[in-house]
């Protein structure tokens, strides 16, 4: 064994090689500096993004649009993924990378800064989407809805293709390769693509909207909920949501009853048969100026209005109701049905009728002059 002390500086000689060596040539009391200064950005990111949230809150507040306050509450994840990038740049220039790591942290800190370009482009899309809403005037809500989705998925393509390219990576021959396989994907997803030409279709003949009540003959009949690329989400009225795909909408009958104008009350209502004609005249007069008075029923020419004694039936004298209400809420309207049938229960009755319920009359042909029963006589015991 040699001399202690020289033992003693050959490792401390190691020791200062592997610590000025580290790793890829950087020592590690810059690597463990580097962090320090990536932890502070870190530690001082909640504060960085109230300071910034603040200050573009009192600039919004200075605006009578409230779209600058939804486009502040969107931003708010972005801003705090600021200082991170803000860290990562300064912890790259602190290191002074050797050689190709320094391109490689180039391209990183690029990319992290195109990153959070697209990603602030893409939040935005939604609040700043209010002002495609005047568009509604010419086109569906879905349709804007799908102009919507189309932008944000452009943004994130686009931005893909920005940072494939810092990194020296060509898009052109990348989409080129997703044309083949998008060709060879086409023909084994046809029903994916009819479903998506059903669904432009709905949305360009502007069939139903979201929240329109809608009936598919032998399909399903709800509110619709959302209109999608490949099926159309229909809420039944017992709550439970069914996917209907976009072609069987498209080629099928559907009706779509929040487009109607007004809505229908058609009611046959049966008095017995012992009315005489006036009441019936009375009945019918009664209930026509209860409709005609009523500013719940619609009056013609707007829309049609019959009362009228319409036939005699096996058990009742029949009168048809035939009219339409202004609203074309389901829960008015019940309220509307329900005053009317009041109304018409104290008409009839007040002209000294009655409402008729099936009945069946047994008539009975009169038999022999002399049908009672014959005496019994018993025999003389004598004879």
């Amino acid at each position: 064994m040699g001399d202690p002390l020289q033992t003693l500086n050959e490792f401390w000689q190691l020791t200062v090689d592997v610590w000025q060596t580290g790793i890829f040539g950087i020592d590690i009391g810059r690597l463990i500096t580097a962090v320090g200064i990536f932890t502070v950005f870190l530690v001082f990111r909640r504060l960085f993004t109230r300071f910034v949230l603040s200050f573009l809150k009192k600039l919004a507040h200075r605006t009578e649009s409230d779209v600058d306050d939804r486009a502040i509450g969107a931003l708010q994840n972005p801003i705090r993924f600021v200082p991170i990038v803000i860290g990562a740049f300064f912890v790259i220039e602190y290191l002074q990378l050797p050689g190709s790591l320094a391109t490689i942290g180039g391209y990183f800190i690029r990319s992290l800064i195109a990153f959070t370009f697209f990603w602030v482009l893409y939040r935005l899309a939604d609040p700043f989407s209010q002002s495609l809403k005047k568009l509604e005037k010419y086109f569906t809500v879905a349709m804007v809805e799908w102009l919507i989705k189309t932008i944000k998925v452009l943004f994130i393509f686009i931005g893909a293709a920005t940072i494939l390219q810092i990194w020296g990576i060509e898009v052109g021959p990348i989409l080129a390769g997703l044309g083949l396989f998008g060709v060879a994907v086409a023909l084994g997803a046809q029903d994916l693509f009819k479903n998506l030409i059903a669904g432009i279709l709905i949305i360009a003949e502007k069939r139903f909207n979201n929240g329109d009540w809608i009936r598919v003959d032998g399909t399903v009949e709800g509110t619709v909920e959302s209109i999608g690329f490949r099926s159309t989400v229909v809420r039944r009225f017992d709550k439970a949501p069914v996917l209907v795909p976009n072609t069987k909408l498209s080629d099928s009958a559907v009706t779509n009853f929040s487009a109607m104008t007004h809505r229908r009350i058609y009611w046959k209502i049966g008095v017995e048969y012992r009315t005489t004609v006036d009441q019936l005249r009375a009945i019918r007069d009664g209930i026509e100026a209860y409709v005609v008075a009523d500013d719940a029923f619609a009056e013609p020419p707007e829309a049609v209005l019959f009362v009228r004694i319409d036939s005699f039936s096996d058990s009742s004298i029949d009168i048809m109701l035939y009219c339409f209400t202004r609203t074309t809420n389901w829960g008015e309207w019940l309220e509307i049905k329900e005053s009317l049938a009041y109304a018409i229960k104290e008409i009839v009755e007040g002209a000294g009728s009655a409402f008729a319920f099936p009945s069946h009359s047994l008539y009975i042909e009169s038999g022999p002059a002399d049908d009672s029963p014959a005496t019994f006589i018993p025999p003389d015991q004598g004879r």
